[in-house]
């Protein structure tokens, strides 16, 4: 156990923190900002220790059971560090870098390989997402890997996908200034496939436009164009 094992609660500590500065703190949310140094592996120790209770009430022998005996504090870590890290980071430094040469032309990335998880059942959601951008002069422009990494912490939380790339959109707008930004998600969702009508070969296909791709068809139709040369 770490240092901070002491604090049974620690959720509880960073829970009021939230509540007394007013904000929401749904699935999907990031509370970065309320999390003091040290306080994640406080955290991964106390989900381990309700996790472990969540096994024996499956009737599990965690005791004895050579498979299970550290499943909770894997499931544990896995979910703060990494599933779920998108909540409890704060969001990846940008590099920026001017438009030097004005550029104004439809700039595409991807498609971009996302992880995330149905906040109803806490399945996967495995897919894909392409960023369409329409810079003008003012836009801060950043580099390719960039894109992968703000898609990564958006997703990497419990949500819903037509929330998902909702919140990528206001991200990215707030970051680059452009005219114009598109996102479509392709992805699998295992709610689907692992559990109910347990259907496999269903997918899910949304899009978000903004400014001059909401505005303009003609430039809408190019991305949507473009995008399917990679495929779905």
């Amino acid at each position: 156990m770490s240092p901070n094992s002491q604090y049974p609660g620690i959720s509880s500590v960073i829970r009021k923190r939230i509540e007394v500065s007013g904000k929401r703190f749904f699935a999907n949310d990031n509370i970065s900002e309320f999390i003091r140094e040290g306080e994640l592996d406080g955290l991964v120790d106390e989900v381990a220790r309700k996790l472990r209770d969540v096994l024996v009430s499956l009737v599990i022998d965690v005791d004895n059971d050579h498979n299970t005996a550290q499943t909770a504090e894997r499931v544990a870590r896995m979910y703060v560090r990494e599933v779920f890290q998108g909540r409890y980071a704060p969001r990846p430094s940008l590099t920026e870098f001017p438009n030097a040469e004005a550029l104004n032309e439809l700039m595409i990335v991807g498609p971009v390989t996302v992880r995330s998880a149905c906040s109803h059942h806490l399945c996967p959601i495995m897919g894909r997402v392409w960023i369409g951008i329409l810079p003008n002069s003012g836009s801060n422009l950043f580099g390719l890997s960039k894109y992968a990494r703000i898609a990564d912490w958006i997703m990497a939380r419990p949500q819903i996908q037509e929330e998902a790339i909702v919140r990528l959109a206001d991200t990215l707008s707030d970051a680059i200034a452009p005219d114009g930004i598109a996102v479509v998600m392709h992805a699998d969702h295992f709610c689907m496939h692992w559990r109910g009508v347990k259907d496999d070969r269903t997918h899910m296909t949304n899009s978000v436009m903004r400014g001059a791709f909401l505005n303009d068809a003609t430039l809408r139709r190019e991305f949507l164009s473009l995008i399917r040369l990679e495929g779905p």
